[in-house]
């Protein structure tokens, strides 16, 4: 029987070092959500819940990149565990490239689309033309927006972490400063209340890309990378990149269009739920900011040791980061259980979507225990090792089979309450959790 915990302090000391930079980064990117939401929060639910079934549109893209970018990232950190310095720069001028194409078509579907999206999302008028607002704004962030989370998945993978983490200092700033100066009318600016929270954003993501691209093709001296390499031929990579990196693509893309459907459900019960999960997500996110620190860790130290040909001692690591998920996702649900009174209590909200999110408190802290272990193992532990595949399976299956149909029968069908949607909505967390598991413990992951 092995042993569960590695006895190398260079490794916890390796884990933490990757893996505290995205952790603060992490919770500058929640101040920056919970900043938005309690501004719009002052403007009563119809624009908070614009802004949040708007987000969900945005989102599909965010996980996109996500895809496109830890996709990437698990070539990229075996070529760099292996020294293959081309080898990445071509991965990373594939990855960019498909990103490009990607945001352009996103910026043009939310110009052209704005009402069309939001009413799939939601039946209120008053909360489809408030969404539409917000779309003919933010619409342009997603190219800076596409550059930023890619380059900054590929930075992680080479154990470049407090770069990105500078960047989301001066987003926290700079985001929080214009939507104060728009959303309220500032400093002598016009009162724009919702556009002005997509001005804001849009203004920060600007910023941060420029300043990512001057680091990249000027600062750079791991990579390495200049504008010269964006015209690189890479044939000799793009059955690698499609082996490896577009499962990853699909699953996060299907995963991200599954998450928008449960927004959907949601959308469809009524403001009060929506308002209500909005609210409840800002403690979750600041909950889990833990665990994605370290399952960004898990990817790049998992892709690394498998770079170097040790694959007994990826084996061994895997099983040490499954019990860090499980301490992480208990004292994850005691911060929610701890600070969602709390952050309840700030809103102007009505009494029955204080009911709401007192209700959803409870099933988020009961899966939140589910989140944080499939999440370190399906973007951590298993991905950093190659077998994204079988995650792309997992993610797909379980989400649309499972989950979306669950919770399309509880709150639309049956009208269950709260705590029975919101677990009905996450059950392919519980099943994933238990599949990965044994995945992990029989060591069938490992793609050399």
């Amino acid at each position: 029987m092995k042993e569960l915990w590695v006895k190398d302090r260079e490794f916890y000391r390796s884990t933490f070092r990757i893996g505290l930079p995205i952790v603060f980064q992490g919770m500058i990117t929640i101040g920056v959500n919970m900043a938005d939401t309690m501004m719009l929060g002052q403007l009563g639910e119809i624009p908070l819940a614009g802004s949040s079934l708007a987000n969900e549109f945005i989102n599909i893209f965010m996980i996109m990149c996500m895809g496109m970018g830890y996709g990437a990232a698990v070539l990229t950190a075996t070529y760099w565990g292996s020294g293959d310095r081309m080898s990445l720069k071509k991965v990373m001028t594939i990855m960019l490239r498909i990103c490009m194409c990607i945001s352009l078509i996103f910026t043009c579907a939310a110009l052209a689309f704005p009402g069309q999206i939001m009413s799939v999302f939601s039946s209120d008028p008053l909360i489809i033309e408030s969404g539409s607002q917000y779309f003919r704004i933010s619409a342009f962030t997603f190219v800076p927006m596409g550059l930023s989370l890619t380059l900054t998945a590929v930075l992680r993978s080479v154990r470049e972490t407090r770069f990105p983490l500078y960047m989301a200092v001066i987003a926290l700033f700079t985001n929080v400063f214009f939507n104060w100066v728009f959303i309220f009318g500032h400093l002598g600016a016009p009162r724009m209340e919702i556009r002005g929270a997509a001005l804001g954003t849009l203004l920060s993501r600007l910023i941060e890309t420029l300043c990512f691209l001057i680091y990249l093709f000027r600062v750079d001296q791991k990579i390495e990378y200049r504008v010269r390499d964006l015209f690189l031929r890479c044939r000799d990579l793009v059955g690698n990149y499609i082996r490896y990196c577009i499962p990853v693509l699909i699953s996060d893309t299907l995963l991200g269009l599954g998450n928008s459907m449960t927004a959907v459900i949601m959308g469809h019960i009524g403001a009060s739920f929506v308002a209500a999960n909005a609210i409840i997500a800002q403690v979750v996110r600041l909950s889990t900011v833990f665990n994605q620190g370290i399952s960004s860790a898990a990817s790049v130290i998992t892709g690394n040791t498998i770079g170097a040909g040790k694959r007994e001692l990826a084996r061994d690591q895997g099983r040490t980061f499954w019990c860090m998920s499980i301490v992480i996702g208990i004292l994850a649900a005691l911060v929610i259980l701890g600070a969602s009174p709390l952050v309840i209590s700030t809103f102007r909200i009505t009494e029955e979507t204080r009911t709401v999110a007192a209700e959803l408190m409870w099933a988020v802290a009961l899966m939140v225990v589910f989140q944080t272990l499939q999440s370190l193992l399906t973007k951590g532990v298993l991905r950093g090792g190659g077998d994204t595949r079988f995650l792309m399976v997992a993610d797909i299956l379980f989400l649309w089979c499972l989950s979306i149909p669950l919770g399309y029968f509880t709150g639309i069908v049956a009208g269950c309450t709260p705590f029975v949607i919101y677990c009905a909505l996450k059950a392919d967390w519980a099943v994933k959790s238990v599949i990965c598991s044994v995945r992990l413990f029989r060591g069938k992951w490992i793609k050399m």
